[in-house]
């Protein structure tokens, strides 16, 4: 694979994935050079390595004469593609382009249909069944643990947005200390000190969502979907992420792709990678890439291993 251009920086974990994917990998940065340079380079690498994807990793019009060059590299059997296209197809996300530039990629991002959700919601509702008794012990063994070490409620209760904006009120099993937001709300983050011993516990373990099957019920969320934020950090994100209020034409989830494609992380940066990852959910959604991610979760809860997940 050829990459020509700069305009997407790609992660450790997506040039990791690529690695799997392509035996050679080469980065061309086109900026401030000539079509006969582009030509030679391209030329050179394609002489000494076998390519089979060249990457059009830049917001430049390509002249025509480099076009007639890649469409003759066709016939060789040699694909060339817009970074837009190889992110969707190769690395299942949408680009955010910070230059708000070409956006047709994201013109069919939509709420589900009507059949869509009604298979969406059977998914839910066999979740529910089957999450039911694990979610009662962790509840029961919880409530034991909990006073043990943090006294307070068993639950945590908070605003968070829905669809089309609304806030419905979240619940988890609490794993922090009650005075954990004194000084303010604040991302939290691995290993934080906030939580005691069996908070960290079913954090870690993503025990502490099982009790987000009453949101599920409700119709507040659906088992698989973008994960549900705070207001105060949604308002902060559409303003300096593009496209930010798209991820809330669908009901959030307990899971979904952002969750076992990305590593957890806060702040702007994580915020615009998941997002691409939730809109390629969005805008892609099929019953199969339901399951696929309800497995790859399964996988990464029992095993917590991301190269688990490294083939999807």
């Amino acid at each position: 694979m050829i990459i020509l251009g700069d305009r997407y920086s790609f992660t450790k974990i997506e040039e990791e994935r690529l690695a799997k994917q392509f035996d050679n990998i080469t980065h061309i940065s086109y900026k401030d050079m000539s079509v006969s340079n582009s030509i030679e380079r391209l030329d050179n690498i394609l002489y000494k390595n076998r390519t089979t994807v060249i990457v059009l990793n830049t917001k430049a019009i390509l002249p025509s004469k480099l076009l007639t060059y890649l469409t003759k590299l066709e016939l060789r059997g040699i694909e060339y593609i817009t970074i837009e296209e190889f992110l969707e197809k190769y690395l299942h996300k949408c680009l955010i382009s910070e230059d708000r530039g070409d956006i047709s990629s994201l013109n069919n991002i939509s709420t589900y249909t009507t059949w869509q959700y009604i298979q969406k919601r059977v998914i839910d509702y066999i979740s529910i069944f089957l999450l039911l008794i694990p979610t009662l012990i962790a509840m029961v063994y919880s409530k034991y643990r909990i006073n043990k070490e943090s006294a307070g409620p068993l639950f945590f209760r908070q605003l968070r947005v829905g669809k089309d904006e609304k806030e419905f009120e979240c619940i988890k099993l609490r794993s922090m200390c009650i005075d954990a937001e004194k000084n303010g709300a604040k991302f939290a983050c691995d290993n934080d000190p906030r939580t005691f011993p069996w908070g960290k516990t079913i954090r870690h373990k993503k025990i502490d969502e099982l009790i987000q099957i009453w949101n599920v019920a409700k119709g507040e969320m659906h088992f698989v979907g973008p994960r549900p934020e705070r207001k105060i950090w949604t308002k902060e994100f559409e303003k300096s992420i593009p496209f930010y209020k798209q991820r809330h034409v669908v009901a959030p989830g307990i899971t979904g792709l952002a969750q076992i494609k990305y590593q957890y992380g806060s702040g702007k940066l994580d915020a615009q990678q998941k997002l691409m990852y939730d809109l390629y959910y969005i805008k892609n959604w099929s019953i199969l890439l339901e399951l696929e991610i309800i497995y790859k979760t399964a996988l990464f809860v029992l095993t917590k291993k991301r190269e688990n997940l490294s083939n999807f």
